[in-house]
Formats: structure tokens, C-alpha cells, sequence
């Protein structure tokens, strides 16, 4: 696919596809690609959580390099467009984010949001699709694992979960994968800090809508924050989710509807 030094806008890691595990990582990166600029924000602000998922992307390249899955993540800052909202859901282009006002956002009309999504929003999403239908022509149906971080507080409250699960209706993957990482002494949030139940998001597009077992990691940003912890985590994420994608139950394509809510932050 795409060399990663051009200005593709995700970055793609080849893998075992018939390994049944496929992981993608939504808000991986903060850049700005040309010709947008800064987006008329201070350099400071791309540093904070609302550019991007801190930590994610260096974590994803050491988890894809342990399991040998193929991976896919994004080369666009979540403030110009954010990959884990549909494209019909009003927060896609954000113009106020924890406080931040967003100038290159301020003017943004149908046209050119319809520009961002074409350019940015889409080809990810169909590069996701194509990876899994090629997945799923060597017979074996992948799991996907998204990955994401969170901030250590919010609004000036510490937030104790090491590692949270965000889930919608499809738990299989889910209730193990919870019960695997407080095993191991972790506080563990349950659609905590966010819900995970929020319709047309990335897993509800390609998990829930197409029967496959999935599952959304939240690592809290503060042990994740340099390669050290990304290195220890993406190990400790592969010890867990590698024996729990191999059962027999997450190779059906089983569709459950959905409940979903609204976005969290």
C-alpha cells in the first residue's frame, strides 16, 4: 500500500493475513498534512491529547511487530478530521476541543468537510475494508483491535484505571479481556472513562456491522507517554489478546445490533 513518507494518510504495516488479528489505531498521529498548516494553533497544542491518542502509535508498531498482524493507522490529527466518528456525525471536524478553539476549523463548510473526508476520513476506512476482505479470503475471520490512549485526569480529577475496554454489544472479546487484565492487578475501567456504544464509530463500521469479534483498548497516556512504556504495554496487550483472539468463538460472524449512545471525550 502507501510508502509511509509520502502523504498517504495512514500508514500501513504488512502482516500474517490469514493470523486472524487486524489492528488499526484511529487517532495514531498529529500531523497536519499540507496545505493546512497549523491549523492556526500554537505548536504546544498538538502535544495535547486532542491532537492525537499520545503514545499510540509507537505502542502499535511494537504490538504488530510481536503478534505479526498487519496494522493500519492514521497520519491525520484527530483536529482535522477524527477517523473514529462517522461521517455524518456533527463532532467529525471539531472547532472547540477541551478548550482549544480550532481557527483552521472555524470556517469549514459542507464542501470542504466533504474535502477532509474524501481525502483523509475514507481512504482510511477503506483500506481497513479492503484489509479485512482480504483477511477474510484466506478463511480466517479476523478479530480487530483498535487501539487508543486517554488522558491521566480530566477536568482536574485523576482518573484511576490503567487500562479501560470500550465495548457496544459484541462482548466476546470483551468479558475475557477484562477479566485477563485485572488478573494481572490492573484497575480496569468498563466503558469507562468513555462509552464505547457510539453508532457508526470505526468498530461499529467494521466490527459490529460485519459480525466480527472486536475489541477497543484505552491505555491511560501516563504509561504509555515513552518507548519504555509503549514497549511494556504492547507486550502485556499481546500476552493477553493473542490466546483470546485464537478461540473458536471469535471465527463467526455473529450480529448483535447495537446500542449506541453518544461520543465521550
Amino acid at each position: 500500500m502507501q510508502d509511509p513518507s509520502d502523504d498517504a494518510p495512514f500508514t500501513y504495516l504488512p502482516g500474517n493475513e490469514a493470523g486472524g488479528l487486524l489492528i488499526i489505531a484511529d487517532h495514531a498521529s498529529n500531523r497536519v498534512p499540507p496545505p493546512y498548516g497549523d491549523l492556526g494553533l500554537p505548536r504546544a497544542q498538538f502535544e495535547r491529547h486532542i491532537a492525537y491518542d499520545i503514545g499510540t502509535e509507537w505502542l502499535v508498531h511494537r504490538l504488530a511487530a510481536f503478534t505479526g498482524a498487519p496494522a493500519l493507522l492514521t497520519r491525520f490529527s484527530r483536529l482535522l478530521i477524527d477517523a473514529n466518528r462517522g461521517e455524518d456525525d456533527p463532532t467529525l471536524v471539531m472547532r472547540l476541543s477541551d478548550g482549544a478553539i480550532v481557527p483552521g476549523n472555524a470556517g469549514v463548510d459542507a464542501e470542504e468537510r466533504q474535502r477532509r473526508i474524501e481525502c483523509f476520513h475514507r481512504p482510511y476506512h477503506r483500506a481497513i475494508s479492503e484489509q479485512i476482505d482480504r483477511m477474510l479470503a484466506t478463511g480466517v475471520a479476523p478479530v480487530i483491535l483498535s487501539i487508543h490512549s486517554f488522558t491521566p485526569a480530566w477536568k482536574g480529577v485523576a482518573r484511576p484505571w490503567d487500562v479501560a475496554i470500550l465495548w457496544d454489544r459484541d462482548d466476546r472479546m470483551v468479558a475475557p479481556a477484562l477479566a485477563a487484565f485485572r488478573a494481572r492487578g490492573f484497575v480496569v475501567g468498563d466503558n469507562q472513562p468513555y462509552d464505547g456504544a457510539l453508532k457508526n464509530d470505526t468498530l461499529y463500521h467494521h466490527g459490529t456491522m460485519r459480525g466480527l469479534a472486536h475489541l477497543l483498548i484505552e491505555v491511560r497516556q501516563d504509561h504509555i507517554g515513552n518507548q519504555d512504556g509503549a514497549n511494556h504495554w504492547a507486550k502485556t496487550i499481546f500476552e493477553v489478546v493473542t490466546p483470546l483472539a485464537a478461540r473458536p468463538e471469535m471465527r463467526k460472524a455473529v450480529f448483535y445490533g447495537s446500542r449506541a449512545g453518544g461520543p465521550g471525550m
